[in-house]
């Protein structure tokens, strides 16, 4: 007969003491899943916080990157008030929709907006119209498909103003000049590059379709076609800012008295700016926004009232402008920080061998580096100089108050090879800019040195 196995009745204190210890067991097991799953997610996140809950919440922006941001919507979007100027006394904006739209002339389409230089910012279009650009079932001819483009904020630094669907006014910003685009969609239409310069806008033929130019020739006191020789003179990628204050449309050679357009980035550490070293860069924000871009705001400079050397500004005032209400000042240092943000482009198409010894050309025989001086590639500290010393004219710097010209920043290439080289694009090439220091300073650079220079510079 089998043994049977001794059993006995449980305490009350050992079945108290069973269930504790299955209970506790069971949390046991809980907190470590809770533990492995808490680990997992701080692994995953990063940070305890993220998982406590502020992961959830918005995260905090700094003061730095609001103002960042505040710049770049002043630098795309911001008129300043020019719309008065450019749509209320030029009514360029009429010439824009065309007599079919509320406006006079033919209009300006999708496909003329693009030959004249102007840029599409392509995340700007709804996918669905992209898909049918794609398709060919926009009618890029057509000066309507131009006012959608506008209503999207999608024409880069050019802002239309609508009551409806009718085109009421247009300004502009400086995302005008100062940004293309990648041509990721198309030529002309992409993702926009700030503060690269638009070497392809036509700005004379942009302002010779204004209806009214009496603004213009009123202040230069010219008639109208001499105005419309002028503008014509400057072609893609040029504009003259000086015409607005001396009145000189041409050099003494007779070519174009315009500029190219410059870059705004690479401009941290840069004493003065612009070609001629007129100022600061905010000094020259204020400058365009008031004067050349004609926005509501207040500027003064006293050396614009020399009548011998600025006629135009002195008779206009230019040296003291003052509004009551100002749509500029308050907007300077969220735009002056932008512009130090953007990012230096580079090329990655150059020979690396041939720039290596191009750098050492670059600060040693060549004496490159005796003025653009590394890593911001201009003087530090004063970076003007006469023209005398740098075997060129003087036309270009007595236009400016300074007499001398800027040690022009050396980087970015990449985004300034349209147009030619230095101020006024007189050298085609970044070689024939070499062989005119190497003349000029009687360098003796063999041919290979001065190609090696020419790689090292297309990579700065």
């Amino acid at each position: 007969m089998p043994a049977v196995p001794y059993s006995r009745s449980l305490t009350a204190r050992e079945v108290i003491d069973g269930v504790v210890t299955k209970v506790l067991g069971r949390f046991l097991i809980l907190v470590g899943a809770a533990i492995v799953l808490f680990l997992g997610a701080v692994f995953v996140h990063g940070t305890v916080d993220a998982v406590s809950g502020s992961a959830a919440r918005p995260a905090r922006v700094s003061p730095a990157s609001r103002t960042l941001a505040h710049g770049r919507r002043i630098f795309r979007f911001d008129t300043f008030g020019d719309q008065s100027f450019w749509g209320g006394a030029l009514q360029l904006h009429r010439a824009i929709a065309g007599k079919k739209n509320g406006g006079v002339g033919p209009g300006v389409s999708p496909k003329t907006a693009l030959s004249v230089g102007l840029k599409v910012d392509a995340t700007r279009i709804p996918k669905r119209v992209a898909a049918a650009i794609k398709a060919g079932k926009v009618n890029l001819n057509d000066p309507k498909v131009t006012l959608s483009l506008l209503k999207l904020n999608a024409v880069v630094g050019v802002r239309g103003f609508f009551r409806g669907n009718r085109l009421t006014s247009m300004g502009l910003t400086c995302a005008v000049c100062h940004s293309t685009v990648d041509n990721s969609f198309a030529r002309g239409i992409g993702r926009r590059r700030d503060g690269w310069p638009n070497r392809d806008l036509n700005v004379g033929a942009i302002i010779s379709l204004a209806p009214n130019k009496k603004p213009l020739t009123d202040l230069l006191r010219v008639d109208e076609p001499t105005l419309n020789k002028v503008l014509a003179s400057w072609g893609p990628g040029k504009f003259d800012a000086e015409l607005f204050l001396d009145g000189k449309g041409f050099r003494p050679d007779g070519k174009s008295a315009a500029a190219l357009i410059p870059a705004a980035f690479g401009l941290g550490g840069a004493n003065l700016h612009t070609y001629t070293g007129w100022g600061s860069v905010p000094y020259w924000n204020a400058f365009v926004a008031n004067l050349e871009m004609h926005g509501i705001g207040n500027f003064s400079d006293e050396r614009l009232n020399n009548p011998n050397q600025f006629p135009v500004a002195a008779r206009a005032g230019f040296a003291h402008v003052h509004h009551r209400r100002d749509l500029i000042t308050s907007k300077l240092a969220a735009l002056h920080l932008y512009q130090l943000w953007l990012p230096v482009p580079h090329s990655r198409h150059f020979n690396r061998a041939a720039a290596r010894r191009g750098k050492a050309i670059f600060d040693g025989k060549g004496r490159c580096a005796s003025c653009h001086m590394p890593p911001t590639f201009t003087d530090s500290g004063w970076n003007l100089h006469a023209g005398q010393q740098i075997c060129i004219d003087n036309f270009q710097s007595s236009r400016s108050p300074t007499f001398r010209y800027r040690t022009t920043p050396l980087r970015g290439f990449v985004a300034k090879r349209k147009g030619g080289f230095y101020h006024d694009g007189r050298y085609p090439t970044l070689q024939a800019v070499v062989d005119h220091y190497d003349s000029c300073f009687r360098l003796g650079l063999s041919a290979r040195e001065k190609s090696d220079l020419v790689q090292y510079l297309l990579g700065r």
